[in-house]
């Protein structure tokens, strides 16, 4: 598959993948709209660092514009579809629910209704290890239940999912649903933990730790994530799911710490109560990740702190 376009594709983890895709020769649509829950300047930045790797389309669209989204898919003609828009963030979401469930769940069904009518050869859905939520048991399993989603993010992955799964049934689309876990590395969503908390070392702020640290991420460096959802466009099969992360979950206070000496400057740590919708503990089962797509996590929590740090300092 030749023509690949990728909704979200200015973002943290769609400029990676963008770049890999454009040093592989492929022919490469972004839709993104500089959607404002963090500044745009951030995925303006990132569109400029993509251009460096080749050319490519860009579309100002938003995902549930269907007229306009169906004009970029008759302009381009995609082969693949990597639908990574949508709106992140498990806090938030209790704010601003209706943005979410409008954006994650009208947004996917735009995106799945018009892949299905040009007859797109393959559909890679990004979900999240959120949608494990309050039965899994760790390490997660792809065959878990995952109908007690505990935010409203979550549960609007959880609907991305079986809007896919429908969508692959009904009308023979192609599908694999990825289930991310807790992405990181340069150009990270300033929202995100190990980039907030980063800044607020730098800065000698007071870095907030939900409860007593014990909180565990299954952190998975940025090129583990684009490698793992390259492998999932040659997925076998009409439908499936599988687990992209690192296999190995890190306390927050081991990460904070880490963090900490990767920058060489000490971190002033403040407790505070763990909100509402947070997992204790994300953990994915890679078996059959890699069984089926041959996928191996390569970059150590440790090296990945290292290359982060770099690249933020390089930008002072």
């Amino acid at each position: 598959m030749d023509n690949i376009l990728i909704t979200g594709g200015a973002g943290f983890i769609g400029s990676h993948l963008s770049q890999r895709l454009l040093r592989e020769g492929k022919r490469l649509a972004i839709v993104d709209n500089l959607d404002d829950y963090y500044p745009a300047e951030f995925k303006r930045t990132n569109l400029e660092e993509i251009k460096e790797e080749g050319n490519f389309q860009f579309f100002p669209v938003d995902i549930r514009d269907g007229e306009k989204l169906r004009d970029v898919f008759s302009t381009f003609k995609p082969e693949a579809v990597i639908h990574l828009a949508a709106r992140p963030g498990v806090r938030m979401s209790f704010v601003q629910p209706e943005a979410y469930t409008s954006i994650n769940v009208l947004g996917t069904t735009q995106v799945l209704e018009i892949s299905r009518q040009i007859g797109v050869q393959r559909f890679v859905f990004a979900s999240s290890s959120s949608v494990y939520g309050h039965s899994s048991h760790a390490p997660f399993r792809e065959d878990a239940n995952i109908s007690y989603p505990l935010s409203i993010y979550a549960a609007t992955k959880v609907a991305g999912e079986a809007l896919a799964f429908t969508y692959s049934h009904a009308y023979n689309l192609p599908v694999v649903c990825l289930r991310l876990f807790t992405v990181y590395g340069p150009r990270q969503r300033p929202d995100l933990a190990i980039r907030k908390f980063a800044a607020m070392i730098l800065e000698r702020k007071e870095v907030p730790i939900f409860g007593d640290g014990s909180l565990e991420r299954d952190y998975t460096y940025i090129d583990d994530i684009v490698n793992g959802i390259l492998l999932a466009l040659h997925a076998p099969g009409q439908y499936d799911v599988f687990n992209i992360g690192n296999s190995h979950p890190i306390r927050i206070d081991t990460m904070v710490k880490t963090l900490s000496e990767a920058l060489d400057m000490p971190a002033q740590c403040k407790y505070i109560p763990t909100p509402a919708g947070e997992m204790l503990l994300t953990h994915a089962d890679l078996s059959k990740t890699a069984q089926v797509l041959g996928y191996s996590p390569k970059v150590s929590f440790e090296e990945g702190v290292r290359r982060f740090a770099a690249w933020l300092r390089s930008r002072a």
